[in-house]
């Protein structure tokens, strides 16, 4: 059975991934690190996350919190990848997630060269959601 990376760190905190050996797992995986008490994140409305995102065993391509601010967009209406619209609707504000996103709910085959993410690259974030309104 594969394992999924380990984060280090508390809500609020910038992460460090630790990945374990073997290859990434089939499917959409979603961990939730912390719970949250908040209001529940529902499809449709805009979520305000701060983030780390990295290909599976290589390298950090974006995170918000050296760049100091969370991000907000529509959640579950195919604004952004499917494994975010999967993995963040029903969750609460205050949780810390993890997700392991493969190419079909991710970039799928064409990657996003410019940052770095290669075709049928896997993408694991860790997802602290702030808010939703």
């Amino acid at each position: 059975m594969t394992t999924l990376p380990t984060a280090s760190g508390t809500f609020g905190d910038k992460p460090t991934l630790t990945f374990p050996e073997g290859g990434a797992p089939a499917g959409l995986q979603v961990q939730v690190l912390e719970e949250g008490s908040g209001p529940v994140v529902d499809a449709g409305r805009t979520i305000v996350v701060n983030y780390l995102g990295q290909t599976w065993a290589g390298h950090v391509f974006d995170n918000s919190y050296d760049r100091g601010a969370p991000i907000d967009f529509p959640i579950g209406v195919g604004a952004v990848i499917g494994g975010w619209d999967k993995g963040l609707v029903g969750r609460n504000v205050g949780d810390r997630v993890l997700l392991s996103i493969p190419p079909e709910h991710g970039y799928g085959m064409r990657g996003v060269p410019q940052a770095g993410i290669g075709g049928g690259d896997t993408l694991v974030f860790v997802v602290d959601v702030v808010g939703v309104r």
